[in-house]
């Protein structure tokens, strides 16, 4: 999927947008001072900075399947328990914390049923699972406007609207057959000034996620005339970029 890269090109790609999300997240989750929380496919740690300033860094832990990204987090965050694992096999005793959260991540699980099930059973009882994807399906992820370009130069081209929990009541559907209770949907919203075109456009030859992997597997001719293709639609800037993310919460039974 495209993360098998340095942490600091994650940060450019989508760190300015996730690190908004951030604070929605933890609020939404109810994470207070006294408890204590997992960060799940943690990236570079924005979500895990964010669990700290609220509760320590001892009450926090985190994982993520990409090596570089567990590096940056132990890095940034070294008094936090940041393991190498995935969603699907969390790497920790049953009822061990009071919040599990998955920031832009169930969309990238192997299996996302299994990552929340896994995130239901190291909740307590009583505890809460939260988890967030963009709007994809609905055309308002901070990185749309690319895949609209490229759907307008190849009608073939495979994005991310149809990955898990990328349309409205999908990631309400996997907390019930993941065993969840008293979910409830959400959205969540933000925006980010771009003062260039080429602000918003040099993250994407990076090669990080779906979108990075798509520019950087064109051709020089067909990768300008995406480029052309989503200035025309945005122009040189300045100009924001608008985004959402469905976001569910739901009860560790």
């Amino acid at each position: 999927m495209g993360f098998d890269v340095a942490a600091e090109r994650y940060d450019r790609f989508m760190g300015r947008y996730s690190a908004l999300l951030s604070p929605q997240m933890a609020d939404l989750a109810g994470v207070t001072a006294g408890q204590r929380a997992l960060d799940v496919g943690c990236g570079p740690g924005a979500l895990t900075r964010e669990l700290v300033s609220r509760l320590g860094p001892e009450a926090v832990a985190a994982v993520d399947p990409s090596e570089p990204f567990v590096a940056a987090a132990r890095t940034r965050h070294p008094d936090v328990d940041v393991r190498l694992a995935s969603a699907e096999a969390l790497p920790f005793d049953a009822d061990s914390f009071h919040a599990a959260l998955a920031q832009l991540v169930v969309h990238f699980m192997t299996d996302p049923v299994a990552g929340l099930r896994e995130m239901a059973r190291v909740t307590r009882r009583g505890g809460s699972v939260t988890a967030c994807v963009w709007d994809f399906a609905g055309g308002n992820g901070p990185i749309s406007a690319l895949w609209e370009a490229a759907h307008e130069l190849d009608a073939a081209v495979v994005d991310e609207s149809g990955m898990a929990g990328a349309r409205q009541g999908h990631l309400v559907e996997l907390f019930r057959v993941a065993g969840l209770t008293d979910m409830e949907e959400h959205v969540l919203q933000l925006s980010v000034t771009h003062p260039t075109f080429d602000d918003w456009w040099q993250p994407f030859t990076l090669g990080v996620g779906p979108a990075g992997q798509y520019v950087a597997a064109l051709d020089a001719e067909r990768r300008d005339a995406l480029r052309n293709r989503c200035r025309a639609h945005l122009g040189p800037g300045p100009f924001v970029v608008a985004a959402r993310a469905w976001a569910a919460v739901g009860t560790a039974a």
